[in-house]
Parts: C-alpha cells; structure tokens; sequence
C-alpha cells in the first residue's frame, strides 16, 4: 500500500520557508493601503496559504474571491492569476477538477499576457497536478517538466526544486522507486543549497517513504527522524506530525510497542492541539493497531473507534475502511466472532463503495480526456482553415512565371504542413474514439444496455413496471468460521473470487446481477428486456452457481484451507426497477417480490436452491427439472409459505 506522501504544491510565489507565519501581520499587511499592490498581495496570498487552503479550501476559496475583486478594481492583472491560482488549488483539494483546470487556465492566461514566467510555470505545474489526482500519470509528467523548464530558463529555483519533487512523485505512484529517489535526491540537494527547511523536510520525510517501501527500516527511520528534527525546529506543527506518525510506524513493525506508542502519543498530542482531523484518523488508528498487538483490547477498540470517528467525519472512505479493519482485527483476536464479523461486513459494504466510487472516477477520468481531446481536435480544425487560406493563397502566387521555383518550394513546405496537421486531427479521433468507447464499456459493466442506451438519449431513465421477474438472492454460510481463520484481506479476496464466478453464470444464462450486500448476492431473471425463458434460465443459473460452490469448497477442502458453502431462494413476481443515486447511480428493484425473494433464500438449505410456489407453478411442466415439495413454511413478515426445492433431473446433471 502506497504510504502518503508530504507533497510540495507549485505556487506563484514558491514554497515558504516558514512554515508557521504570523497570520495577523500578514492580514495587516493586505488591509494597509499604504502598501504597494505586490506587497499586500503576496501577504494575502501566504494568508490564504498557511491558514486555509489546505486545512478549509472553502474558505480559502471565498478568501481568493476577495483577492479576484482586488485585482478588477486596481486593474493589477497578477492579483487575478494569484487569485485563480488560489481558487484552482482549492477546488483542487476538493477534487472538483473540471473546475479547477478552468481556474488554472484562467491563470496561465493571464500571466501569459502580462509575460509572468513564474506565473506560467506555476499554472502548468498545478494543471499537472489534477492529471496526478485522475492517475493521468503520463500526462502529469508532462506537464511537471515544462515547468520545470520554464523554472530553469527563468532561474525560479524553487519552483524548480518543486516541479523535481512533483516528478519524483509521478515516479512513485508509478511503482518506480529508485526514480522517485533520483528525483527526491535531485530536489533536496537545490533545497538545502538555499536553505529551504520546509522544502528540505518534505523531501527528507518522503526519501523516507521510498526506503520504507525497500524494506529498509534502518534508513526509513533515520531519514523520518531528519525530517523531525527540521519540523520541529521550523515550527511546522503538522509535518512535525506526519513524521512522528511514520517513525512510530516502523517501530511497530520491529515489535518496539514503547517507543511506537510514545512516537504516536507525541503525534496525537499535536494534532488535538491544531485540529488536524486527517492526522487524528491515521494516528488512532496506529495506536489502536499496537494496543491490539499488546493485547490490550479495550484501549485497542478504544482508539480503533476514534479513528472510525475522525474519518466519518472528513469523509474518508479509505481510512474508514481501516477503521473498521482496525475493530475487525482486534474483535478477532479477543475471539468474539459475532463481532468481528459485524465490522467485516462494514468493511466489505466500504470495498463496494471505493469500487464504485473507482469506476466512477475513471467515468470522469475519460470525460475529461475526450473534452481534452476534443478542444485540441478544435483547435487543429481552426488551424488547418488558416493554413488552407495560405495554400490557396499560394496557388494563385504560382501562377506568376517568375515565382514558379519560390512559391514551388514554399506550397510543398505548406502541404508538408497540412498533411502533418490532417494526420493529427485523424489521430486524436481516434484516440477519443477509444476513451468512447471504454467509457461506454464501463457504462454497461453499471447499467444493463438498454437502461445506459436511455441514459445517454435522455440524460435520464424513467422507473419502469416488470410483471414478471425472477429475484434470486444467495448468502454464505460457514462465513462465520471462515473469518475465523482468514484474514480480511483473504476473506474479501475469496468472496470476490466466488462473485467473480457468478458474474459469468449471469452472463451465460442472461441474468441482471442488481448488487452485492457484503456476502449476499442478487440478480433478476426479465428485465430490463422480458423474455418467456427467463423463469427457467434464472434457476439454471443457481443450480450452476451451487456447483460451482459445491467444486471449490471441495478443492479448498483438500487444501485445508476454509470454504463457503451457500443457500440460493427464487421468487417470481411483480417488480418496479430504475435508477438511485446521482453520482454513485445504482440500478435497483423495489417491490414484494423482492421481500420474499430474500425469504425464500433465509428459509433454505445449504446446497440447494429454494424456490417460491409461484416460480414452482410456473417451471412444473418442464421436464428437466424435479421438484421437492417442502410443505408450508413460516417466513419472517410473511406467515407461511409454500416453498419447494429444484434440482435437474439425472439425465441433465
């Protein structure tokens, strides 16, 4: 897992040496008129800077704001580039990046009609960064090295030392580690030659991080505990919190639990005391995790639940998924299986969640590619006119006699050029036309065809009526023990194998899978198209997938190694289906059917496949299958039920 990194952002005015400034002479500074316009801008924006942008982006925006009216009034066009800046960074922090790149282009214009170097490669640098933020690495590496250029040429040796640091960051998330570390060495050398501490710690602290990574402890600490030492000396509480935090971490993990504890105490004491609720999340979580290797459970679930606290409260699904893996792990150990299983549950519904959250970003991702795309694609269509005026323009300077060698030459160089621009634009339509495509493939692995078709027509999809679905829910039993003796990583990857598995029985027997609930799957047999086998094709499906269950608890068996086994019910009924949601949309189904759906499943047996009396009515006829009347049978909210087992008959199995 990727460590998090102490990241240096490109700003106008390059990283600050002082970490903790004195806000209220900066503010005074920007409310002085008497001051030049540089001067109370530069204050306003380091204001903004170390008080709000990254701890209250909000904030920060709606301070910037002021700094845009600033610049309109005093007609002082570097205000407004600082302004979009800010705005762009803030946004940034939000990961509202559509928005952001309009306010970082809103800058670089700018500062490209008032001829601001520093300006243009800040701009660069950021837009760079919203391509890291998208996993759009390539990209982000471009753009990180033209402002590296554009610092070298104009000798803006910060933002040099940063665009390095940004690079090295690129190399990281990459997987490309003595890269990273090149980069890293590369950018700490120009920070300590001009005495830039909080440069210099940053890159310290993430030098670190590679050699962790390594598995080099030994350095991994050292060069944490240089990073400390800096932090603390500059006043830069936060980082100074970071560092403690990574070296309690590498004393956990050499079994030294004072010193971790104490490291991590050190930690916790200073993010109370600034209100870092990000730093609160990490650190309890560490000291949750160390209790619990001490046996100490109720300090262990103590500080797991803190941790869980702080994370619902920034909003971090990712640290909340750690949370509840802190709860999962130490219930666990104190042997309550119950509860264990509770907070597992909680993790993997979290695991649903980033994944979708993950194919909805990558919807993003592609959207913002193909605009990308589009507006070079634009922009080259209104070149190739240009230089089509010129060609035409050329042929008639051709038809003169005395320029017949010159404008010969000249028309050649120009149709060199046309050919070279027409093959662009063909080129990045093809490019788009493969984001299209993906997009739309990943489309229909949310939606079913026909609903993602009317999606796209309308931009909206109207809840429909079905008066004949099959549901089919299935559920683990044996879950239990196996969390017993699988990590949590092991259960959800077995989970997901068996999903995994299921999907492709949907697929062969053209059945909808709706959604996943921890370990309970769903799917529906007639819709969103009706077809007169559905019925059939949806029972065939869960006998399929109680083989393929049967065949791997088999295989696992003589591994020795834990395994599922699993109840499927069917009922068939009226159902209303459409979509939920407006950012993480779900295609769902709602009605009684659904209810009793689930009751058939709660009320079978492990290994077979419990169907209602209306789905029996209307399967008896056929000859593959045999039936098992199990009588009436009482049904949680439903009174009794007549209910029947379904198997193929022994010519067909």
């Amino acid at each position: 897992m990727k460590k998090l990194l102490l990241l240096i952002i490109i700003s106008f005015l390059g990283p600050c040496v002082k970490a903790q400034t004195d806000l209220d002479s900066l503010l005074n500074v920007w409310q002085d008129e008497a001051q030049h316009d540089s001067d109370r801008v530069s204050a306003y924006k380091s204001y903004i800077n170390d008080g709000f942008l990254f701890s209250h982006p909000d904030t920060a925006f709606i301070l910037a704001q002021n700094l845009l009216h600033y610049g309109e009034a005093h007609q002082y066009e570097k205000a407004r580039a600082v302004a979009y800046n800010v705005m762009g960074v803030s946004d940034l922090n939000r990961s509202d990046y559509r928005r952001a790149l309009k306010y970082f282009e809103l800058s670089l214009k700018i500062s490209d009609s008032i001829g601001d170097k520093k300006g243009i490669g800040a701009s660069i640098g950021n837009i760079g960064n919203i391509y890291k933020e998208q996993g759009a690495y390539p990209k982000a590496l471009d753009h990180y090295q033209r402002s590296l250029k554009i610092s070298k040429e104009i000798g803006n040796i910060q933002g040099s030392a940063a665009a390095i640091s940004n690079i090295g960051n690129i190399y990281y998330y990459q997987g490309d580690l003595p890269k990273a570390l090149d980069y890293y060495q590369r950018s700490l050398k120009i920070y300590e030659e001009t005495g830039n501490k909080q440069g210099s710690a940053y890159t310290i602290h993430n030098i670190g991080i590679i050699y962790s990574e390594q598995g080099d402890s030994l350095k991994a600490l050292d060069y944490y505990q240089r990073s400390l030492t800096i932090c603390e000396n500059i006043g830069n509480d936060k980082a100074t919190a970071t560092s403690l935090s990574s070296i309690a971490s590498v004393y956990a993990a050499q079994g030294d639990y004072p010193k971790a504890l104490d490291h991590y105490q050190r930690g916790l004491n200073i993010c109370e005391k600034i209100g870092d609720k990000w730093g609160l999340t990490i650190i309890t979580r560490g000291i949750g995790y160390v209790h619990n290797a001490k046996r100490d459970y109720a300090k262990a679930l103590e500080f797991c639940n803190r941790s869980l606290v702080s994370s619902k409260e920034i909003g971090a699904l990712k640290e909340e998924k750690q949370a509840y893996d802190c709860l999962y792990a130490t219930y666990k150990a104190m042997g309550k299986s119950n509860e264990a299983l509770v907070y597992l549950e909680k993790l993997q519904a979290i695991v649903d969640s980033l994944n979708a959250a993950e194919t909805t970003k990558i919807l993003q991702q592609m959207e913002f590619t193909k605009q990308v795309l589009a507006d070079s694609i634009a922009t080259a269509e209104k070149e190739r006119l240009v230089e089509d005026a010129h060609r035409e323009e050329v042929r008639k300077q051709n038809r003169t006699r005395n320029m017949m060698a010159g404008g010969g030459v000249m028309l050649m160089v120009l149709a060199g050029g046309l050919y070279g621009r027409v093959r662009y634009i063909r080129r990045s339509k093809a490019v788009l036309q493969v984001e299209k495509d993906r997009s739309e493939n990943l489309l229909l692995n949310i939606l079913p065809a026909d609903i993602a078709a009317e999606l796209k027509e309308k931009g909206r999809v109207d809840a429909q009526d079905f008066d004949l679905v099959s549901i089919l829910f299935t559920d683990f039993k044996g879950f239990t023990a196996a969390s017993e003796k699988l990590s949590a990583q092991e259960l959800v990857a077995e989970i997901n194998s068996c999903f995994e598995a299921f999907d492709g029985i949907m697929g062969k027997y053209t059945i909808e899978k709706i959604k996943t609930i921890g370990d309970a799957y769903m799917a529906a047999g007639g819709l969103p198209v009706t077809s007169d086998a559905s019925v059939k094709n949806t029972v065939l499906a869960a006998l399929e997938m109680q083989l393929f269950i049967a065949k791997r608890k088999a295989d696992r068996d003589a591994k020795g190694l834990p395994a599922f086994e699993m109840r499927v019910g069917i009922h068939t009924g009226p159902i209303v289906a459409g979509i939920v949601g407006v950012r993480k949309f779900q295609y769902d189904i709602w009605g009684d059917t659904v209810n009793t759906a689930s009751r058939m499943e709660s009320n079978g047996e492990i290994g077979k496949v419990n169907i209602s009396q209306t789905t029996y009515e209307l399967l008896k006829a056929d000859p593959e299958f045999a039936f098992e009347s199990r009588g009436k049978i009482e049904a949680k909210g439903k009174g009794e039920l007549d209910m029947w087992f379904v198997s193929l008959k022994a010519e067909r199995a």
